[in-house]
């Protein structure tokens, strides 16, 4: 959706577009992997670690791998409430979302149907 495109859609229509993108950088992809440990193994795979996020100054803009200060949640901790639905009528949540509900939070995330 560019801007020249010639499409026109709604403000929701934006906003969950872009709460997709931004959550796509956290949601474990097709290969049960996230972008978001691009260049952290053990992160990715240690059962111990992989489902503890952490929310990164800024990401990669190819990868999506975090980069920078991770010990402060700043704007990135906003993700969390994007993966909360905002409707009543909202689909269930994927196996993703729900394993997100299940980690401590420093932001709660209180309403995700688990």
């Amino acid at each position: 959706m560019s801007a020249c495109s010639g499409r026109f859609i709604s403000l929701n229509d934006v906003a969950n577009e872009l709460a997709r993108r931004l959550t796509k950088i956290f949601l474990l992809g097709e290969d049960g992997k996230r972008a978001v440990y691009t260049h952290h193994p053990r992160m990715q795979r240690d059962r111990h670690f992989r489902d503890y996020l952490l929310f990164y100054e800024y990401f990669h803009g190819d990868s999506g791998r975090g980069v920078g200060a991770s010990h402060q949640t700043g704007w990135t901790g906003l993700v969390a409430k994007l993966l909360m639905p905002r409707y009543a009528a909202a689909p269930a949540p994927t196996a993703s979302v729900r394993a997100l509900a299940n980690t401590e939070w420093t932001v709660p995330l209180a309403g995700l149907p688990r």
